[in-house]
């Protein structure tokens, strides 16, 4: 699997229609219109997501692995 770091991938969802709900520390937490989904991306600089991590944002999101 790719690797990706937090930043990229709060770009990625925010184009697939996904709100930046509010910021806690270092966590994003993003949500969409019509569901009651939450996604906390953790956006610590340029660091890869790991890889469990990334599959259940992944998973949750929508988003396939070959959109990375």
């Amino acid at each position: 699997m790719k690797s990706i770091s937090g930043k990229k991938f709060c770009k990625l969802i925010e184009n697939k229609g996904w709100v930046l709900k509010r910021i806690n520390g270092s966590h994003h937490i993003y949500g969409k219109p019509g569901t009651d989904i939450l996604l906390v991306i953790p956006v610590h600089k340029n660091d890869d997501l790991k890889t469990g991590l990334l599959k259940s944002l992944m998973k949750l999101s929508g988003i396939e692995e070959n959109a990375l």
